[in-house]
């Protein structure tokens, strides 16, 4: 019988594993997360009381209605400009070394020089008349790693999207609401959910407004 994969488990599972280190307190007490499939839920939580301190949804009256600002429209047209004007540049390019290849055929056509004697595989008969043909290695560049982003830098691509932009709206809203309570300082439970979209949106909105963890 196959075993099914569920995904609500395995994140209870890890919720369960990293509580068991994660605790709140009065200096600091602890931002807890939850998502669904549509909205986003946060909590400023104080273990040793038990006690809610902060909370903020995207069911927020004030959220209803929002919308998320859209791209600058002049400056996505000049980044299409100037990749038309280098595409320009480099087909002008191109046809001028085109005009200066010396022709082929007809008069004032130069002959080509004669290629070299093709080596002979690995493990063949020498040349006659000669000593083997020494083997050319192909030896390939070392592969280079693109630079990290940073958690903000990531975002910036899905930063349009609206649940994206709902939860970063989520997280102000919270930290709002916990500073006026006096918290300036907490730790972050994601709830078992990975570091990405709505759960990192929320946290840099967070931090934004100034609650530091």
């Amino acid at each position: 019988m196959i075993k099914q994969f569920n995904a609500n488990k395995a994140r209870l599972k890890r919720h369960r594993r990293m509580r068991s280190h994660l605790e709140g307190s009065q200096e600091r007490p602890r931002l807890s997360v939850f998502r669904s499939g549509h909205h986003i839920y946060a909590q400023v939580i104080d273990d040793t009381t038990g006690k809610t301190l902060a909370a903020a949804s995207s069911l927020e009256e004030a959220l209803r209605d929002f919308k998320p600002q859209s791209k600058d429209d002049s400056s996505l047209q000049a980044k299409v400009g100037g990749l038309l004007n280098a595409v320009a540049d480099k087909v002008g390019d191109v046809v001028e070394m085109a005009a200066e290849v010396v022709p082929t055929k007809g008069k004032g056509a130069k002959q080509a020089p004669k290629a070299p004697p093709k080596a002979p595989a690995k493990g063949g008969q020498p040349q006659k008349g000669g000593k083997p043909a020494a083997q050319v290695k192909t030896v390939l560049a070392p592969a280079q790693k693109g630079s990290t982003k940073t958690p903000v830098e990531a975002l910036a691509a899905i930063a349009d999207n609206h649940k994206v932009a709902v939860a970063r709206e989520v997280g102000k809203l919270v930290a709002q609401r916990a500073k006026e309570k006096g918290v300036s300082r907490v730790v972050f439970d994601r709830g078992g959910y990975a570091y990405h979209g709505r759960v990192a949106a929320l946290a840099e909105g967070a931090r934004e407004v100034g609650l530091n963890f």
